[in-house]
């Protein structure tokens, strides 16, 4: 059986603050973000299995990715302890990283959250996060042994 590579497109709206940054996305702003997430396997060949002739149900990498949608994300620092305990107290969809939320540190994110999430036999290709229309952040997992 051939190695196919299947891609799911997802979109969400998020915000994210970029905390210490110079510029105007050091304030809470959104995006509309484009998801696309490649996998690569084998389909399934067993004619008793329920996802014969599917590498991956493409409801399964649906439930494996989403969790951004209308969340904001911040990064943890000591100086925005406060703001989390307040925001956390009255919104339940606030995402706080050990890393600053740029597009390329959130696609690298993904890729590693995804990847560990696979079923065997399904291995991560490449992840392509749109933060615009005209900008994205990509990775690839031979970029990335």
């Amino acid at each position: 059986m051939a190695v196919i590579r299947l891609t799911k497109e997802f979109s969400f709206e998020m915000a994210h603050t970029l905390d210490g940054y110079d510029g105007p996305c050091r304030e809470i702003h959104g995006h509309s973000y484009r998801l696309f997430v490649t996998v690569k396997g084998r389909p399934k060949d067993d004619p008793s299995d329920s996802k014969c002739g599917m590498v991956i149900d493409f409801g399964d990498l649906k439930r494996i990715v989403g969790r951004y949608d209308h969340a904001l994300v911040m990064r943890r620092t000591e100086s925005n302890a406060g703001l989390v305990e307040a925001l956390r107290s009255r919104y339940s969809k606030l995402e706080v990283t050990d890393y600053q939320p740029t597009c390329e540190n959130m696609v690298a994110d993904f890729a590693a959250r995804i990847a560990a999430r696979l079923p065997e036999g399904v291995t991560l290709h490449s992840v392509r996060l749109h933060e615009t229309a005209t900008s994205f952040a990509e990775w690839f997992a031979g970029d990335n042994p």
